[in-house]
């Protein structure tokens, strides 16, 4: 297993973080789950990521069995924000909830600290201050080690890490986005940001919701128990997304690796902490076969000509945009 720093911090995370959304209550069953998260483990991922509301509480309460007698080598990050609970504070990221969350968190997990504590969504409704002060308290105390924010956009990480400056705060070390080569909206503003400021991107939907895994193809039946059933592939949308799968898959296979392994290996030649969904042995195998995929520049060529990136440096080519304002249209 290769390791790398998180963020600017001095912690040492796994290349792949494992994602948990479906362990518990919403999926797996836990006798699946435990032996899951225990082959994950020896594998050397050390990085698993969770929230409060996955499973309704059941994944974290999975994740504090899985780690009993090995808590010293998991790096655990759990979410809060999401609604979890009926009543007027049964959601949100304010001083009242996050000390109430924590708590709970703490107890389902069965460890007295937790690592990475995010806000899983922004909470237009609670000063950014004051949830930055909890969470800096909750440092302090010894019960959360970093902090962290998901789906955030550009412009509130920019307004989190003025505020932390302003007021001697813990600051944000991670910035947990959904991203993949189908969805590259984080590059026109978001990546950018977090990468000029020490954040860790944890990219959620590494494979866009299995469309690069090879899990949707054309000229193939919709898999069984899935969401697929429910899509119109014959939709226009569907249709020119089941063309790029192609294309994509082309290349992987001139390259003999699997699909999922190339879209997971752009994302790890771009320092970014893929969070996977591992459901079996061998999907634990096919993600960390992606370590060892190096992508050439005629690769990554075709992958933006697939799915161009939003990115556009006007420090460069501003005057481009002036003189000839029909070359580039915002779609």
């Amino acid at each position: 297993m290769e390791y790398v720093y998180l963020g600017r911090t001095g912690l040492e995370v796994s290349r792949f973080c494992l994602g948990t959304m479906t362990y518990g209550d919403w999926d797996l069953d836990e006798k699946t789950s435990l032996g899951i998260i225990d082959r994950v483990l020896d594998s050397g991922i050390n990085f698993i990521d969770t929230a409060d509301t996955y499973g309704k509480g059941t994944s974290e309460e999975i994740i504090g069995k899985a780690i009993q007698g090995r808590r010293d080598d998991v790096i655990i990050a759990t979410k809060f924000k999401v609604r979890t609970a009926e009543g007027p504070n049964g959601e949100g990221a304010s001083r009242y909830r996050i000390m109430k969350q924590v708590e709970a968190s703490l107890k389902r997990l069965n460890t007295d600290y937790i690592d990475l504590y995010q806000v899983h969504r922004p909470d237009p409704h609670t000063p950014l201050d004051e949830t930055l002060r909890a969470l800096d308290d909750l440092v302090t105390q010894g019960k959360v080690r970093y902090i962290g924010c998901s789906n955030f956009e550009a412009w509130r990480i920019l307004e989190s890490l003025w505020t932390s400056e302003k007021m001697n705060l813990e600051r944000f070390v991670t910035n947990q986005p959904s991203y993949s080569i189908f969805n590259r909206y984080i590059e026109q503003e978001i990546l950018p940001a977090s990468q000029r400021h020490g954040l860790a991107t944890l990219a959620y939907s590494p494979l866009d919701g299995g469309w690069l895994s090879g899990k949707y193809r054309a000229g193939q039946p919709l898999p069984d128990n899935s969401r697929g059933e429910r899509m119109d592939m014959d939709s226009p949308d569907n249709r020119a997304k089941l063309e790029k799968v192609e294309l994509l898959a082309q290349r992987a296979g001139e390259k003999g690796v699997k699909l999922g392994q190339f879209a997971l290996a752009w994302l790890l030649q771009r320092n970014i902490v893929p969070v996977v969904g591992i459901r079996n042995e061998q999907q634990l195998a096919d993600n960390l076969g992606a370590l060892k995929v190096q992508l050439t520049e005629e690769d990554l060529k075709l992958v933006d000509q697939v799915s161009p990136s939003p990115y556009r440096d006007f420090s460069q080519d501003g005057s481009f945009w002036f003189t000839e304002p029909r070359a580039y249209r915002f779609k």
